[in-house]
């Protein structure tokens, strides 16, 4: 994994500023430690950092390639291929390689298939290639949207990079927000409308979107989409297909030429994928190694709750004995929270989910110290059914988006100025019915299956990307690679249009993929109610946001430019408990996301227009 960046112009020559390039380069070197690179043409800079997994002399960017007419190309590349041995066979046929690097297969398909080529990837990425003679270049991301690719489009030119504060770094990019960029701060944070960086003027490349950048401007268009289509396939069908799409994806994303590791928490998503990892490291006579974090005095301080019935620790246990890993726990307490905090907003380049942000950015720390591959459970839930939205009927059958349902009480919040300006019922409601309408459906579709296509295209569209934003901005400020099996947009295609009667197998959140997996776990854990991200349950943490918040609002802050002031002191008083974003973050957490706002706005020196 890397970091990537650049800038092309047919109007100006990109070599003036080397300054700008050095600048965002340098905000990229947690993302990419390993290695640098950066080459200038007239039209175009491209930039890269390198955090390097596959062939690690071999893969140096950026990289440039000619094909047997003689016409160059250079790439920039962050990611991953799972099918990089199918593709360099199939490509050997025209063109030859010099490397062992996914990142050549990528350039080379590009070559020989132009814009097609991302039909036949399977992995997670974010590009540009440079092709000089038709003055153009051209960008695309994974289809799942894993790996992150921003861009600002001025009038003579085009900038991108694979994070906020990498882009920000350009002088041309205004750092203000307007009144778009204040709703999606006050009104959908953590989460983002697709597509938009916050920042004005600044976008993201969708999910499964890619297009050129050339005299005429940028151009895009989605390559892929979830397509409706009739399941054909009988129940224990369908059950050995899932084994085997889940087994095959976890199994690809092993290959590394460095050591890999997983995430463990004890949940059905990371122990299934530990188990299998475990048993192909073994094959290899080799151990694999385990992560999971807890919290001081957690034990002490739990209380069971219809999310959380119990705590992750003796399921921990209980794998790290069936896998025979070599398991590592990393116990956060309070004060450190507290200082990771901020660093997770500028590892994010945004305000997020507060101390689930930051005692993820604190794991993926501590496993660095041990390896540099990490494979994570991450977005399961939304593909196979297992959040309480999709079963709670009543919470399934509310207009709006499940797990953010607080509007009214957010609004609260905006300062008036801006209060005037913004319609926050409308603005949460036209995203939320513009992604519902979208989920393709089939004519026969009971009512049923429909809102389910709906859950799924609003989860996929929405809540996945918040925590896919989450864990590659946490994880590659540590300089970490976390893939994540259940992305596979193999086992997305297929489980878009599996029946709910069978995802919903036994009653059961997650039963299809429960029963396909039968046999790679202990019945306890194969069997275990649905637990959300652990996060601390004491209240230290709640006296601690409290008296930080304070101290910001005891001195001038432009904190108070965006907020009303005294929303935030009847917040301090704690006098109600609203959830801000779903069971994720209550009270202690809506306190820590205006820290995390505050320190954003100064850290960037963000305008409010």
């Amino acid at each position: 994994m890397c970091g990537i960046a650049g800038a092309v112009s047919f109007m100006s020559d990109m070599r003036e500023d080397m300054k700008a390039y050095e600048l965002m380069q340098r905000a990229m070197l947690r993302r990419g430690p390993d290695q640098k690179g950066m080459i200038m043409y007239t039209e175009a800079a491209l930039i890269h950092t390198r955090l390097a997994v596959i062939d690690i002399n071999g893969g140096r960017q950026p990289m440039t390639a000619a094909d047997p007419d003689g016409r160059q190309y250079t790439i920039v590349y962050n990611g991953e291929l799972y099918n990089t041995g199918e593709l360099r066979n199939e490509l050997s046929a025209e063109y030859s390689f010099d490397t062992h690097s996914d990142t050549e297969v990528v350039l080379k398909g590009y070559m020989k298939w132009g814009a097609e080529c991302v039909s036949h990837f399977n992995g997670i990425f974010a590009f540009a290639v440079y092709d000089p003679a038709y003055h153009r270049v051209f960008l695309a991301r994974d289809r799942i949207g894993v790996k992150p690719l921003f861009f600002y489009e001025a009038p003579d030119r085009l900038i991108f990079a694979s994070e906020l504060p990498a882009l920000l770094e350009h002088y041309a990019i205004p750092h203000e927000i307007d009144a778009q960029g204040v709703a999606e701060l006050m009104l959908i944070a953590p989460g983002r409308t697709p597509g938009c960086g916050v920042i004005r003027g600044v976008k993201e490349l969708r999910p499964g979107e890619c297009g050129y950048y050339s005299a005429q401007g940028l151009r895009l268009h989605r390559y892929w989409e979830l397509h409706a289509a009739e399941h054909t396939e009988s129940f224990e069908e369908t059950v050995s297909h899932v084994r085997e799409l889940v087994t095959d994806s976890v199994r690809r994303q092993l290959v590394s030429d460095v050591p890999v590791c997983t995430f463990l928490s004890g949940g059905l998503d990371s122990s299934l994928i530990s188990s299998v990892a475990a048993a192909e490291l073994k094959k290899q006579g080799r151990q694999l190694s385990t992560f999971s974090v807890d919290y001081k005095d957690n034990d002490r301080y739990f209380k069971s709750s219809h999310f959380q019935p119990d705590s992750d620790n003796a399921y921990i246990r209980k794998m790290e004995e069936y896998l025979g890993s070599d398991h590592h726990w990393l116990v956060a307490d309070v004060p450190q929270l507290m200082d990771a905090l901020t660093e997770a907003a500028d590892a994010r380049g945004l305000p997020g989910m507060a101390d689930v942000d930051a005692s993820l950015l604190l794991l993926c720390r501590e496993i660095k110290k041990h390896g540099t591959v990490a494979l994570s459970g991450e977005c399961a839930d939304e593909i196979f059914g297992g959040y309480p939205w999709y079963r709670d009927k009543d919470i399934r059958e509310t207009d709006g988006f499940p797990w953010a349902q607080s509007t009214a009480y957010r609004k609260r919040f905006i300062c008036r100025e801006y209060a005037d300006s913004i319609d926050a019922d409308e603005y949460v409601y036209s995203r939320y019915r513009s992604t519902a309408d979208s989920a393709e459906r089939l004519p026969g579709d009971s009512p049923l299956e429909l809102r389910m296509r709906e859950m799924t295209r609003l989860n996929f569209d929405w809540f996945m990307q918040t925590l896919l934003d989450r864990k590659d901005r946490m994880s590659m400020y540590s300089g970490l690679e976390v893939r994540v099996p259940f992305c596979d947009y193999r086992i997305a295609e297929y489980m878009y249009n599996v029946p709910w009667a069978y995802k919903d197998w036994q009653g059961r959140e997650k039963g299809l993929l429960r029963e396909a997996m039968k046999g790679w776990l202990p019945d306890e854990v194969l069997w275990r109610k649905k637990s959300p991200y652990p996060k601390t349950h004491d209240p230290a943490f709640l006296d601690a946001v409290t008296e930080r918040l304070r101290e910001i609002l005891s001195q001038p802050t432009p904190l108070t430019d965006l907020v009303r002031r005294e929303e935030l002191e009847r917040l301090l008083r704690h006098e109600e408990h609203i959830q801000w974003y779903g069971q994720l973050m209550n009270l202690p957490q809506t306190i820590a996301f205006f820290i995390q706002l505050e320190h954003w706005l100064r850290r960037f020196s963000v305008r409010l227009v």
